[in-house]
């Protein structure tokens, strides 16, 4: 039985998520897409959604769906995770989805706080950074999908809900979590809560664990487990993150044209295929079909779309960005399954949409949690035509240059 459900609007998130909690060694189950029946044997329950850059309304069924879902499991506490870098347009989907939730759980009020200063990021008088750089002066600015170009919350937060937006600044969370309970007991609907360091982080899940809905990134809710053990929600035994041994095989698919994964696919050393939208749109992924057929997946072989921002934008002008992002997802999913049996065991994959694209032509359904490659990076254990997989979901921003062969290395 459930006592905390999370619902994530990508499965890089959502694995991101699930890999912060199960650091407090209670069972954390990922679920891929709302699942059928409503058994649970896991405390946390996190569902992984594609819906980061959905239509509002399509975004807003499928939360409200998965949460229908997590509150049959016995869930009563719940947690709406979106990137920490707020990722979102002028339209959402954070604030419609935190609205449509707030308003099926009758809450008042919620919490926003992207901040996860384990990664750099941090919230100070409502204005998200990037490590020291403003959001609007981050890579994110160029992001293809959400261009990032305001860094203050509140501002990007209002036109996306109905009802009135606030802040509570850093100077209320430091005087700790009854200070920080009593001003959200006076905030209005929507409440941007400052963060810069782990230590906030706890005070602002402590004065909300009892709310009906919290909203942020993920290290908001990495305090929650503890919080829950002290109050006797959650039993003491804790065990291990692991991953089920697999075969030798690996590959590494990359969708992401963040400057972090550009770093890292540059500093990778296996045999490489790199996919061009426009070549896709025009001839489909067969030459890289073919490619990866001559490939040996004991040598970990990358396939990747990552591109510097110019040429991202030139494919954009040329297919649209809906299309020249739809391209690359069907590609590199194909890819993935031709991977998978040609032996590789170890799946690496960077990206949000691209994560949702390939988890999904896997025909994964639940992932269970084991190890962090690095912070809110879990290698994920699961069964994949009929096959035992690991699989690690990287977000863009996520990792150090050599996060790729870091990854591959600890399951070597």
């Amino acid at each position: 039985m459930a006592i905390f459900g999370a619902i994530a609007d990508d499965f890089t998130g959502a694995t991101d998520l699930a890999g912060l909690l199960a650091r407090s060694g209670a069972k954390v189950s990922l679920r891929i897409g709302v699942p059928e029946g409503d058994e649970s044997d896991a405390p946390f329950e996190v569902v992984a959604l594609k819906i980061r850059t959905a239509p509002v309304s399509e975004a807003v069924s499928e939360a409200l769906t998965a949460l229908d879902w997590l509150r049959g499991t016995g869930a009563e506490r719940f947690f709406w995770k979106y990137c920490s870098t707020f990722d979102s347009t002028a339209q959402g989907n954070i604030g419609p989805v935190a609205e449509a939730l707030m308003a099926a759980l009758g809450a008042e009020r919620t919490v926003y706080c992207p901040a996860f200063p384990e990664n750099g990021r941090s919230v100070f008088m409502g204005n998200l950074f990037v490590g020291q750089q403003p959001l609007a002066e981050s890579p994110m600015k160029d992001h293809p999908l959400t261009p990032m170009r305001d860094s203050n919350l509140m501002r990007l937060l209002a036109p996306q809900v109905t009802r009135e937006v606030g802040l509570v600044d850093r100077l209320t969370v430091a005087r700790g979590a009854e200070a920080l309970a009593e001003a959200l007991a006076q905030a209005p609907a929507h409440v941007v809560v400052d963060a810069v360091a782990d230590a906030d982080l706890e005070v602002i899940a402590r004065a909300g664990r009892d709310m009906a809905l919290m909203t942020g990134g993920s290290a908001l809710a990495m305090p929650l487990p503890a919080l829950y053990r002290e109050a006797g929600l959650l039993d003491d035994s804790a065990r291990e993150a692991t991953v089920a041994q697999v075969g030798p095989g690996a590959v590494v698919l990359s969708g992401s044209c963040s400057a972090m994964t550009r770093a890292q696919v540059a500093a990778y050393g296996g045999p490489a295929f790199r996919l061009d939208p426009l070549v896709l749109a025009a001839e489909g992924h067969g030459a890289a079909s073919n490619w990866l057929a001559r490939q040996d997946m004991g040598k970990a072989p990358i396939i990747y779309a990552t591109a510097e921002p110019e040429a991202v934008r030139r494919a954009q002008g040329e297919l649209g960005t809906g299309r020249a992002g739809e391209v690359v997802e069907t590609a590199l999913a194909a890819l993935a399954v031709q991977a998978r049996d040609q032996g590789a065991r170890r799946i690496v994959v960077a990206g949000g949409e691209t994560s949702g694209a390939v988890t999904k032509a896997l025909g994964v359904s639940r992932l269970d949690v084991g190890r962090e490659i690095a912070p809110g990076v879990p290698w994920c254990g699961c069964v994949s035509g009929g096959q035992e997989i690991a699989l690690a979901l990287k977000s863009g921003n996520f990792g150090r240059e050599s996060f790729f062969a870091d990854a591959l290395g600890m399951l070597a």
